[in-house]
């Protein structure tokens, strides 16, 4: 028997036990000619005494941090005044009666506790060492929860799990393919895949009726604190379901494990707001709904002023920062610039003094009756700060919403857990492209609202999507859809995005084809897991709760990825490398 117990299970209830403990050396102190170890295994930390003088156990003075030993001995309460309330085993000690070295270990490179910062590439270099680090057990350990309960909530709810392709044909899907090259057939190239989609809809054909799979997608984009190379997602897939059937599928799953992470957080249910709404409100489509300091519509109040700024904007909106008007004036001055650099003309700011008089640079071009009724729209009173910008409205909305999160967007570890359901997407980007024509603001397999399908080609903008977001405290979560499985329905979205039926065919003919076959009214959800278990965690970068991840910049520091291909290899595989450019 390797070992007994694990040291961190160690309790009071266990006095007189005779254990067997295998873990790393957390600490060495030695008192008094006794030496006292701090013993780390998987579970935690529990104190071993140790008397050198005894026979097997002078190997005490050779210990080092980060050797692994095994411990034999009787586990006793601590004597009074040296109990530690902050361990979970801090009542009790082992008496040491054998030691036994499995493995020394030179000196590690960073501590390895969570009082010091270490820089990020020196840990992700000797990731091996940073993972015994006890937030690194605690989120990766959480990971494993929420995979397990989203797993099981979705088999209880008659969900069959299936495993689809990594190697799979290039598909547009709003990102750039990793490729790998075929030796078999040189000049082909796979795709990794950047979804499931195409093979789960597949699968409703195939009559599973409902799908599920904690799926690796991959997508070559610009990493940032919320994205890697490869990303893991829980997969979903329903036939003979609507929006409804979907939402309520996938909100059974996430509120399962974020009551893992934080027990009797008492969710219920989460709400909903439609993509106008919440980008009216908070100037986003991922609104972090645990603050207020919401955008106002003050388009009316200054619809005939004199103010030539306001004067004929498309839109006038405002936001109230609450308790802000001494805020300085170097800062309003970077908000101003902030609100250049988003593509707005200026930023007028009010303070709110004692009596209600607005204090501002502008104030005398702005009437008294627009005043108090700016005042009163945004429920301002004195000590409050006023920040309001005119011009497109979509500029508008994405100015103030990104100021509204610059201003008051708490920690992630803070305001608790706030989802909410986004739903109603426009089904194209608000804006044409450079051609002329629409783009899917999700996948051109989204289903068309039904009371808008008419307008598909009069008035493509104006046609909501069967979409659908869940946002958590400002993270998109996933998103999801209502597919299309008609086939005339399909090739008129084609037709809108210049895709031809020929283009189609080439492109999509397997999904098409399959269509053609009896295809069920299907809808699906992906949730984005490294996103999700990063806020459960109260983490603000997704790398903290991924075991191996890449740096921003895309390399792996512990592997040297990527590197140089061998020369053999790249024979076998037909293909030559042409010299950088400068």
């Amino acid at each position: 028997m390797m070992r007994s117990h694990r040291a961190g299970d160690l309790r009071a209830d266990d006095v007189g036990e005779s254990v067997v403990l295998c873990g790393w050396v957390a600490s060495r102190r030695d008192h008094g000619g006794k030496v006292f170890l701090d013993v780390r295994d998987v579970a935690g930390v529990v104190q071993a005494v140790v008397d050198p003088q005894l026979p097997g156990l002078e190997v005490a003075h050779r210990l080092r941090h980060e050797w692994v030993v095994r411990v034999v001995g009787d586990v006793s309460a601590r004597p009074d005044g040296t109990v530690n309330d902050d361990l979970p085993t801090g009542a009790v000690e082992v008496i040491a009666r054998e030691i036994e070295v499995l493995s020394e270990a030179e000196p590690s490179p960073f501590p390895l506790d969570d009082r010091v910062d270490v820089d990020e590439v020196l840990r992700l270099r000797h990731r091996y060492l940073d993972l015994r680090r006890a937030p690194m057990q605690r989120n990766l350990r959480l990971r494993a929860a929420v995979n397990r309960v989203m797993r099981e909530a979705m088999t209880e709810q008659d969900f069959v799990e299936i495993e689809t392709p990594m190697l799979v044909a290039s598909t547009p899907e709003g990102a750039r393919d990793f490729v790998v090259p075929s030796r078999l057939r040189p000049g082909e190239f796979y795709a990794l895949p950047q979804s499931p989609q195409l093979f789960k809809q597949l699968l409703m054909v195939g009559g599973f009726d409902r799908y599920f799979q904690i799926a690796r997608c991959l997508r070559d984009e610009d990493l940032r604190a919320d994205r890697q190379f490869e990303f893991m997602q829980l997969d979903v897939e329903m036939s003979f379901a609507d929006q409804e059937d979907v939402l309520d599928a996938i909100s059974v799953a996430v509120l399962a494990a974020a009551e893992v992470s934080r027990p009797g957080a008492g969710l219920a249910s989460i709400p909903r707001i439609t993509w106008h709404e919440a980008m009216e409100r908070y100037g986003s489509d991922k609104p972090d709904v645990r603050f207020d300091m919401e955008l106002v519509e003050l388009t009316d109040i200054f619809g005939d002023t004199d103010f030539r700024a306001f004067a004929g904007a498309d839109a006038v909106k405002g936001l109230r920062v609450a308790g802000q008007a001494d805020m300085t004036r170097a800062r309003l001055d970077a908000l101003t610039e902030r609100a250049k650099a988003l593509g707005a003309l200026g930023l007028v700011w009010m303070r709110v003094r004692d009596g209600g008089e607005l204090e501002s640079p502008v104030a005398k071009f702005v009437s008294e009756s627009e005043q108090l009724a700016l005042i009163d729209a945004l429920g301002a009173v004195a000590g409050d700060l006023l920040l309001i910008v005119a011009g497109k409205r979509a500029m508008v909305r994405d100015v103030l919403g990104t100021i509204r999160l610059d201003l008051g967007r708490p920690p992630v570890s803070e305001g608790g857990l706030r989802f909410v359901w986004v739903v109603d997407f426009p089904l194209f980007e608000e804006t044409l492209g450079e051609d002329g024509r629409p783009a899917p603001m999700h996948h051109p397999f989204t289903m068309p609202h039904p009371d808008d399908v008419e307008r598909l080609e009069s008035d493509p903008l104006s046609v909501r999507a069967q979409a659908y977001d869940l946002v958590l405290n400002g993270w998109e979560l996933g998103s999801g859809s209502v597919r299309i499985h008609r086939p005339d329905v399909q090739q008129r979205v084609f037709s809108l995005i210049g895709f031809d039926p020929t283009e189609a065919q080439q492109r999509f003919g397997f999904l098409l084809d399959a269509f053609r076959f009896g295809a069920p009214p299907h809808a699906g959800f992906a949730v984005g897991i490294d996103r999700f278990v990063a806020i459960l965690a109260g983490e603000e970068n997704i790398r903290e709760v991924i075991a191996f991840p890449k740096t921003q910049s895309g390399v792996d520091p512990l592997t040297g990825a990527p590197t140089p291909i061998d020369p053999t290899q790249l024979r076998d595989l037909g293909l030559r490398l042409s010299p950088p450019k400068e």
